[in-house]
């Protein structure tokens, strides 16, 4: 079966060849979304490797109790690895999402960042949001993560109740006025006495993983940790 799979790889990348996302240059079967060469050059943070002491996490502090904290990339505009980032956002790339998500689940999964882990939390996007890019890229980062972990996705336990405006371009003051009461708990039985991994795509401030976190503890006996595509320093 594996061989008539590969067969037909081979033959759907004659007819229409993947290319990496980052550089253009066509992939080879073994390669997925970026090629080994952008791979290589990506700049990890290697934040798995201390989760509970480390620059973002050190975001939260004062703010919301964490177990774990990590971001996979950092990152920057204009930078290689924001191309990878814009087509998952806004290029209608969700399978850049699930290749990340598998990759930074084999990658943190050697460390034992999942141990404990009940559930992954995608950071939601409002209704019209969704509707406007027809996927949620924290969510299927998630489904990377459960590819690989087997741990199950929780969308019905956080609404976000409206997009205000993009955190984009707002400074740190903005940013935490645009995303006060956005996010409501509305199944707090379903994560009582459980540890959430909450999966974000980029982090800047922390303002939005705030909000989502100080919901979420209004279960009762739940336990945080983070994870992020991305971590783009002020």
């Amino acid at each position: 079966m594996k061989m008539i799979f590969n067969i037909w790889s081979s033959i759907f990348d004659i007819i229409a060849p993947r290319a990496c996302t980052i550089c253009g240059k066509r992939l080879s079967l073994s390669e997925a979304v970026i090629c080994a060469t952008c791979n290589l050059h990506l700049n990890r943070t290697n934040y798995h490797l201390s989760p509970y002491d480390n620059e973002l996490a050190r975001c939260f502090w004062g703010k919301i109790p964490i177990e774990r904290c990590a971001a996979y990339l950092f990152y920057q505009h204009h930078t290689q690895s924001s191309k990878m980032v814009y087509a998952l956002k806004y290029g209608n790339r969700p399978d850049i999402g699930v290749v990340i998500g598998k990759t930074i689940a084999e990658a943190y999964a050697r460390n034992n960042f999942f141990e404990d882990i009940d559930a992954l939390l995608p950071v939601p996007l409002s209704k019209d949001r969704l509707k406007q890019r027809g996927y949620n890229q924290s969510e299927e980062l998630a489904r990377g993560i459960s590819e690989t972990t087997h741990l199950p996705i929780l969308t019905n336990v956080l609404r976000r109740n409206a997009f205000h405006q993009s955190q984009t371009k707002l400074d740190r003051w903005q940013r935490n006025e645009n995303v006060k009461d956005v996010f409501s708990l509305i199944n707090a039985e379903k994560i009582s006495g459980k540890h959430i991994l909450i999966i974000d795509d980029i982090i800047t401030t922390g303002a939005t993983i705030t909000a989502v976190g100080e919901e979420l503890l209004k279960a009762e006996g739940i336990k945080i940790s983070i994870c992020s595509l991305g971590y783009a320093k002020d």
